[in-house]
């Protein structure tokens, strides 16, 4: 008897240890879960920051394609109040849309295209994009180590209990985007 209560003992002691070590891995990644939400929350916001200088040089060429800016405007605020991973994937996917219209009007507008000015909004953008890319990749790992304790056992079984459910990715929703982009100069 004194044997058996020793191995009772014993045993819970082992499963509460497991358990805070699920419930610590769980809460290490949840924090680099947020961490690398903000991240690609930042270098979203500078771009949504270089969207109205854009929007104002082209507005100076093209006077008539006030719906395309108005358009760009209106996707750059629903993006910048959207706060979850999902409203900001869905505004993401409105916003980048936009300024692809909104970029298309070069072709039609050579002095546009000329303006120096122009030209450093667009390499900009160009360079925030890419570190929206990393962003996006860095975030989707985490995401993905994440959704894969809440989902393989035993740590799905502590999951619930803890509270923990999975997080969105980050993707791409829409067909036109997967396709690669043209350049022209």
């Amino acid at each position: 008897m004194k044997f058996g209560g020793i191995f009772i003992i014993l045993v819970i002691i082992l499963i509460a240890i497991y358990a805070v070590s699920i419930y610590n891995k769980f809460a290490t990644l949840g924090n680099k879960v947020d961490e690398a939400f903000s991240t690609m929350d930042v270098y979203l916001k500078k771009r949504y920051d270089l969207i109205p200088n854009l929007v104002e040089t082209v507005k100076g060429y093209a006077k008539h394609e006030s719906e395309t800016l108005e358009k760009v405007i209106s996707a750059r605020n629903k993006a910048i109040s959207s706060t979850t991973p999902d409203a900001k994937a869905e505004a993401e996917k409105e916003l980048s849309g936009t300024l692809s219209r909104l970029l298309a009007l070069t072709e039609a507008y050579p002095d546009l295209k000329a303006n120096t000015n122009f030209q450093d909004l667009q390499k900009q953008l160009t360079n925030m994009e890419g570190e929206i890319a990393n962003s996006r990749k860095y975030y989707n790992g985490v995401v993905k180590s994440f959704n894969t304790m809440v989902d393989t056992f035993p740590s799905n079984l502590l999951a619930g209990i803890f509270g923990f459910h999975k997080q969105p990715l980050f993707t791409v929703t829409s067909e036109s985007e997967r396709e690669n982009v043209k350049v022209q100069f």
